[in-house]
């Protein structure tokens, strides 16, 4: 008896279907950048022409001594210097690549009008204009509002299902939409957030190294004599320093707007899934 007496359960299908979308720039974009600095740190910052004796050797790295001016004497930073200047253009290019993204699933409009007029429509109870507007606005917070409002309408004339149900099988349609909307939003920050943590270490293992060599070289100077030398190799080791903490500054200042506007959006669909269910809740008893 107790089995028959049972109440009926929400439909398990949902209208939200997964995105398609490549990460391919998570692969391709690190090495074409760590390749890139190396060729400003070969060919541009130890250019033959930017030196008073450069190496006539060539090849993977020259011995090229005597810059002449601030961006030729960073080249004698070291082989970690290409590796920071990778690490630059990653964050750019990551960062460009985000903003683009996050700001095509803002939308359009202001989020906050528009969850007031899909509150409007639904007190109407017109649902199929508020599904109007999901079209328009063309962001993240449409498309979850969008998924909930077709469960919305079918919940309408259900005759299965209690209020309650109603209500619970609208809010995991939201929560559904919401699982997919979010991970293509996060994808890549993480190359962020390692880099405001890598950055630092990175530029220090590079001063650690320019120095060790400039005072393993005025070792077998004698000492004395070649002070003025040794002051040299440290300012320049220090190019390193410089480098990598500008490049963790530039990632964390991107990380943090970008993640306040994912915030932005997150608090637009977490008000969007309240709006649906206390609608439906209070117009549909």
């Amino acid at each position: 008896m107790a089995e028959n007496q049972a109440k009926p359960v929400a439909a398990a299908t949902t209208s939200v279907q997964p995105k398609k979308s490549g990460n391919l720039i998570s692969w391709v974009a690190p090495a074409l950048c760590i390749i890139a600095g190396y060729c400003i740190w070969r060919f541009g910052m130890g250019n033959p022409a930017g030196f008073k004796s450069p190496d006539p050797a060539g090849g993977f790295w020259p011995h090229h001594l005597g810059p002449v001016d601030a961006f030729h004497r960073i080249y004698e930073g070291g082989i970690i210097v290409p590796l920071l200047i990778g690490m630059l253009l990653m964050t750019i290019v990551f960062a460009i690549e985000r903003f683009l993204t996050i700001s095509k699933a803002l939308g359009k409009g202001n989020i906050s009008n528009f969850i007031r007029k899909v509150q409007y429509q639904l007190a109407n109870k017109n649902v199929d204009a508020a599904i109007a507007e999901c079209d328009k606005q063309k962001g993240s917070v449409g498309n979850v509002m969008k998924a909930g409002l077709r469960r919305y309408k079918e919940m309408i004339s259900a005759t299965d299902l209690d209020t309650e149900q109603k209500v619970i099988a609208i809010q995991k349609e939201v929560e559904e939409a919401t699982a997919l909307e979010l991970p293509m939003l996060q994808k890549n920050l993480v190359f962020l957030s390692t880099i405001v943590s890598c950055g630092t270490l990175v530029a220090l293992l590079g001063t650690v190294m320019g120095m060790i060599r400039s005072f393993a070289a005025l070792g077998e100077s004698g000492g004395g004599g070649d002070s003025s030398q040794l002051a040299v190799g440290i300012s320049e080791a220090l190019y390193n320093t410089a480098l990598g903490i500008g490049t963790s500054a530039l990632a964390l200042i991107f990380y943090n707007m970008l993640t306040t506007r994912i915030d932005n959006i997150t608090y637009g669909i977490d008000e969007s899934g309240f709006t649906l269910t206390q609608s439906f809740a209070s117009l549909y008893k």
